[in-house]
């Protein structure tokens, strides 16, 4: 009976999934199975006893058994008494650490896998409290909330781990009943949130928790809920649409999620169809209709739902095609998705925005739209209000295309100052503009367009896109009254548009003709009186600008360069309201002997004027004494604002600076090229995610002219390139220097260091150098015997994060002594053919090197160093964010400076496997761990 009694206990605790027996109870049990243990003896020993029969067993062996069995029935007795419990026998279960999801498998999705990988390495970092993960609606935020949630990970690292679903109807009441039935607090009959915030904060206050936030809409104060804010590593994690909300939740770092790539939602598609992918020649159109959800985890699953349903390949063939055809038919799954996505486009607080965001619908699926041209065309188009300056304008419109960003309704491309926008939010964009009275749109693809719309869709729409098609005629005289813009670029067989073309598109604000075919302009372009913008950049066979063009009395931007005209149209100076000219060079003088007298008195015509960009070609040195005539001009403009000029000689340089005020305003933007050259791109940009706003290419030049160091102490980056006459960079002055964020320095033969720290003295104090300096690329410097010369001052390279030395036959030394202390930012280094380093890290320079030395470095690059033998003489730096080594060609590097414990985060180690065959270790340990993250090449 007893037994029986213990048996229904445990039944029940078992069936009750929250609640479990309590303490008392569980001490009782014990002792039941304890018992049972000793009656099993006792019975055990009964039975031998009574085998060996009675004579044998005797009277006094029978007493004492029967003493025991006596007791043992008290014993047993009394605990049946103690099992009528007079309290509850089930208590509430004890807080568990986790409360696990059922999170979907998301090893198989890069993306996603990455985003948790990178939460985590943050979560082990004790400076960082709140992460903030963000991305579109549909892609992927939840499911790695979940994941985190169940991550074995995450449930050493916590005491408690609290998800919450924040949803679109938050309320502070809502959230905290949320947190306190995680924490079992019983907060019955308290109404006031100040009281339930004060009990979350008083359990949680000792507690090292983690609070992951799903799905937040709006600005949480999380003080005011109840979280605290303690000192056990707690952490915070939330997962928004909105960057703007991880600012605003004051997050130290954030990730944005980027979309599925096309191998992951296509393998992910396949699981969620299932066995319908076994049907028969299905697999080619399964992989177009995985294309479609554009990577979007939301939509593939709901495709993938209506897609299990199709049986067969015709099935198929006409779902795929719907999908395609979408707005114009309803789509299972699609439908759906949008409305979920359409939250952010209604959450945009006015109109302009919203039609900001529907203007970039206009450019094909997948499009890099360059950034300063949308925000020419939104100006045009008068999305951008109260801003006469085009300054002005400009910035406004990186605040919307920012907002815009924030939000995930459009996104950056991997290419700087380029965004895009998502197909399926392209298709949402269309999908409301099909339905708006004043945004109607008419957007051909390259696909679907082989001839122009006809005269009824002319006629309708508010704006067209018909670029990157094969169009090689148009409409006579279409009827396009409430035009606005009219995209044609790129249709390369344009080769001719009509005479009358444009007499019924006196709305027209932007007209983009770039890289079409055409020969000349039509004498109706006249009659585009409200003309803003016009683009004829790359229409190479246009040889002139017509008279007639004098009647675009509003246009404020210009784009002819890399066209076919090789002269500087006087026609230009008629354009008084032109804020914006882009030109060319390339092709001055060639064909004719007009030559300088069409550079006069054209450009000072354009009071207005803020942006001038004038392109040249580095092998026609026939511009030169045009451009000196037109610098002399552009020396005059009072509310020019951005500037992109090259000038032949530095003494040009001197008499424009010397002359022209506005370069020194604050504000301001130029990039000025210096000296004959081949190219006129700037290497240096490349490494950097951010437009730099002030840049110097000085090319061939010799010796130090003054003119180069009043620049050089105003720009953002600096191109040093074939220069003779200088030993060091600190010989331009180094006052002069201390702005810039990017250097390269290339095929300068005479360039021995970069800084004498000897020389760095000012009235008697020693000077930092290179304070603002990021990244320092220097390439084929023969010469080049160090980078630092004598002492090093507190500040110098104090925010230097990448750092590359590529063919420099006479370096020996990278880090010189009391440099290497400075570096606490740099993230990359790469070390290629430079043939006498035989140390990466010196000992002779660095004695005494502190463990936590490069604390921020992530990768490592050496590549053919044929005299290298070691990275450090021994394992005692902690590489603590090392994440990636490549080594190769390095033959006499026999040791890595690592044990067991130290580079704990390195990831991938890219080498030759013979090379590393041939590797001595300290401990075989070491060499294992090791190669578990090699990719031998």
């Amino acid at each position: 009976m007893l037994c029986a009694r213990r048996d229904d206990i445990v039944a029940e605790a078992n069936k009750n999934k929250t609640k479990e027996v309590s303490k008392k109870c569980q001490y009782w049990i014990s002792r039941v199975i304890q018992i049972e243990e000793e009656v099993r003896e006792l019975e055990a020993k009964y039975k031998k006893e009574n085998r060996k029969g009675k004579k044998i067993l005797g009277r006094r062996s029978c007493s004492k058994l029967s003493k025991s069995m006596a007791k043992k029935c008290d014993k047993l007795h009394n605990l049946w008494l103690e099992g009528k419990f007079e309290t509850e026998v089930l208590v509430e279960k004890l807080l568990e650490p986790v409360r696990t999801m059922n999170a979907p498998k998301i090893e198989d999705r890069l993306v996603l896998h990455w985003a948790i990988k990178e939460i985590l390495d943050l979560l082990r970092d004790r400076n960082i409290r709140r992460i903030g993960l963000w991305g579109m609606p549909g892609i992927g935020k939840t499911n790695i909330m979940k994941s985190l949630n169940d991550n074995k990970d995450i449930a050493k690292m916590f005491d408690i781990v609290i998800c919450v679903k924040v949803s679109k109807n938050w309320s502070i009441k809502i959230l905290q009943d949320a947190i306190t039935q995680r924490l079992k607090l019983n907060v019955e009959g308290i109404t006031s949130p100040d009281e339930i915030a004060w009990r979350i904060s008083k359990e949680l206050e000792c507690k090292r928790y983690l609070l992951l936030l799903d799905e937040v809409w709006d600005i949480l104060d999380l003080h005011e809920i109840g979280i605290p804010d303690n000192e056990n590593d707690s952490k915070v994690v939330l997962a928004t649409s909105y960057r703007d909300i991880c600012f605003d939740m004051e997050t130290d770092e954030q990730i944005k999620l980027k979309c599925l790539s096309e191998a992951e939602a296509y393998k992910m598609f396949k699981e969620k169809v299932g066995r319908n992918m076994n049907l028969p020649s299905i697999e080619p159109i399964a992989k177009l209709v995985a294309k479609e959800c554009a990577g979007l985890p939301l939509l593939i699953d709901r495709v993938a739902r209506a897609f299990r349903k199709k049986d067969n390949f015709e099935l198929w063939s006409a779902g795929l095609r719907s999908l395609r055809r979408w707005p114009s038919i309803e789509v299972q799954g699609m439908d759906e998705s949008i409305e979920f996505l359409k939250f952010c486009y209604e959450d945009l607080n006015c109109d302009d925005r919203k039609f900001c965001f529907l203007y970039s619908a206009l450019y094909p699926e997948d499009f890099e739209i360059y950034i300063d041209y949308l925000l020419e065309c939104w100006r045009a188009e008068g999305f951008i209000h109260d801003a006469t300056k085009f300054r002005v304008a400009r910035e406004e419109g990186h605040k919307i295309l920012l907002d815009l960003i924030n939000v995930s309704l459009l996104e950056r491309s991997d290419r700087m100052n380029y965004v895009r926008m998502n197909k399926v939010l392209r298709n949402m964009a269309l999908h409301i503009s099909s339905k708006s009275n004043n945004f109607k749109v008419l957007v051909r693809t390259p696909q679907e367009q082989q001839q122009p719309p006809d005269e009824v869709e002319w006629q309708h729409a508010n704006r067209i896109s018909l670029m990157d098609n094969k169009l090689s005629l148009l409409p006579e005289m279409p009827n396009c009254k409430n035009l606005s813009t009219l995209l044609l670029q790129r249709n390369w067989d344009l080769t001719l548009i009509n005479d009358s073309f444009f007499r019924l598109m006196q709305n027209l604000r932007v007209l983009d003709l770039q890289g079409t075919g055409i020969a000349s302009l039509p004498s109706s372009i006249s009659c585009l009186k409200c003309l803003r913008a016009l683009y004829l950049n790359s229409c190479v066979n246009l040889i002139k600008l017509p008279i007639n063009i004098r009647g675009l009395m509003h246009l404020e931007v210009l784009d002819i360069q890399n066209t076919g005209i090789n002269y500087l149209p006087i026609e230009i100076g008629c354009f008084t309201q032109l804020k914006c000219l882009r030109m060319s060079l390339s092709n001055f003088g060639m064909g004719q002997s007009r030559g300088v007298e069409f550079c006069r008195n054209v450009l000072s015509k354009l009071s207005l004027l803020e942006e001038l960009r004038i392109d040249v070609g580095p092998n026609n040195q026939r511009w030169e004494e045009a451009l000196k005539a037109i610098i002399e001009e552009v020396a005059n403009l009072t509310h020019l604002t951005s500037l992109s000029i090259c000038f032949p000689s530095v003494d040009c340089l001197a008499l424009f600076i010397s002359t022209s005020h506005s370069w020194k305003d604050d504000c301001s933007t130029f990039q000025f090229s210096v000296g004959h050259h081949d190219s006129t791109k700037y290497q240096i940009l490349d490494y950097f995610e951010y437009q730099m706003r002030r840049c110097l290419k000085f090319v061939n030049g010799e010796g130090v002219h003054p003119a180069i160091s009043e620049v050089l102490a105003e720009i953002d980056a600096f191109e040093l390139i074939n220069h003779k006459g200088a030993s060091k960079l600190s010989d331009f002055d180094i006052k002069s220097i201390n702005r810039m964020r990017g250097c390269l320095i290339e095929g300068c033969n005479e360039i021995e260091t970069i800084v004498d720290g000897d020389s760095l003295h000012f009235s008697s104090l020693p000077e930092s150098a290179f304070k603002c300096l990021e990244v320092m690329y220097i390439n084929n410097v023969p010469k080049l015997a160090s980078i630092w010369e004598g002492p090093v001052h507190a500040g110098s390279l104090a925010q230097l994060n990448t750092l590359t030395l590529c063919k420099c036959p006479s370096l020996k030394m990278i880090f010189s002594n009391g440099m290497i202390a400075q570096l606490s930012k740099l993230q990359n280094l790469k070390v290629k053919e430079c043939l006498e380093i035989e140390e990466i890290i010196m000992e002779s320079e660095n004695k005494g090197l502190e463990p936590d030395v490069l604390p921020s470095l992530k990768t490592l690059v050496l590549l053919d160093l044929p005299k290298v033998r070691s990275i450090w003489i021994n394992d005692s730096i902690k590489w603590s964010s090392l994440k990636k080594i490549e080594i190769s060609m390095c033959q006499l590097l026999k040791k890595l400076p690592f044990n067991i414990e130290n580079a704990i985060n390195l990831e991938c180690i890219e080498v030759q496997r013979s090379w590393w065959h041939a590797l001595e270790w300290k401990e075989e340990a070491i060499e294992e761990r090791l190669r578990s993250i090699c990719i031998f090449k």
